[in-house]
């Protein structure tokens, strides 16, 4: 039997882009919903999750929490999907720089651009990325090369950074540049994405 795999989620957060993540493995999965404030902050999922948040997932008798790494983890868990590069392939290290690259620089800058925290030339050096405007000009590039992060090959970095490119552009906390509209309509046309998008849109409405 295989291991049982357990999604932990709620349609309004981060836990849209596992369930991305889950519809391209093709593998099958329990959901659980959680609400803020009271079973995200229960007992049982805090031994779960300690911070009290989602995404997360149980593999068997593997927990993974955080987006990047549940991202990471099902992709090598289910190799048979094609969603990472192998390990002795040479793509393997652009693979983890996209995908880190997004949970580190990415997400950084668009919260504090968010927050309205800048940093001045004199203290920029402190900033890990530097500023939004070297992020972005840097996924620019990254995002209109080519079809996708590694080429003509999708992976689980494209559904990772994809989802911060996706919600920057909606809720107005990165820069509408034409390059990550043209790459999010690309990678959302998906399949999986249309599914999982499908499935979080109905429990949304049912919480409504």
């Amino acid at each position: 039997m295989p291991d049982k795999l357990t999604f932990y989620t709620n349609p309004m957060s981060r836990g849209r882009i596992a369930r991305w993540m889950l519809e391209e493995v093709g593998q099958p999965y329990e959901t659980v919903v959680l609400e803020y404030g009271t079973t995200m902050k229960a007992p049982e999922y805090l031994a779960i999750n300690p911070m009290g948040k989602v995404p997360a997932i149980k593999h068997g008798d593997a927990i993974v929490t955080e987006c990047a790494a549940i991202c990471a983890y099902l992709a090598d868990a289910y190799p048979q999907a094609g969603l990472a590069p192998a390990p002795t392939d040479k793509l393997r290290g652009p693979y983890y720089r996209w995908l880190f690259f997004a949970a580190g620089p990415v997400e950084a800058a668009t919260t504090n651009a968010s927050l309205g925290v800048t940093s001045d030339a004199d203290r920029k050096q402190m900033v890990g990325y530097g500023s939004q405007k070297e992020v972005l000009d840097v996924l620019e590039k990254a995002v209109t090369q080519n079809e996708y992060l590694l080429g003509g090959r999708f992976t689980a970095a494209d559904v990772y950074l994809g989802s911060h490119i996706g919600w920057g552009l909606q809720f107005g906390s990165m820069e509408a540049r034409p390059g990550f509209a043209e790459y999010v309509a690309r990678i959302q046309n998906r399949e999986a994405a249309k599914r999982a998008n499908e499935l979080d849109n109905a429990l949304m409405a049912k919480q409504a």
